[in-house]
């Protein structure tokens, strides 16, 4: 009789860590498909229809290398850069 009630406790732990492995896996989908249908779309991705895509190749700066440091607290004030 000992055994036959130990064997239905183990039995019952099995059935719950299976449960609880299977919920986790299901969960784990569903936020996955949540999250591809919260994404944005890629900002760099090729453009549709007419559309052209402008870029520059390399690095230009967008400010002159020789400024004083009161201008470049202002553009930092300004536009954040």
């Amino acid at each position: 009789m000992i055994v036959h009630v130990r064997a239905r406790k183990w039995l019952g732990r099995f059935r719950f860590a299976l449960l609880f492995v299977v919920f986790t896996f299901a969960l784990y989908h569903v936020l996955l498909v949540v999250t591809r249908w919260l994404e944005p779309e890629p900002k760099y991705k090729e453009p549709a229809g007419r559309a052209v895509k402008a870029f520059q190749n390399g690095h230009v700066a967008a400010v002159p290398d020789k400024i004083t440091i009161s201008e470049r607290l202002k553009l930092f004030y300004r536009i954040g850069e």
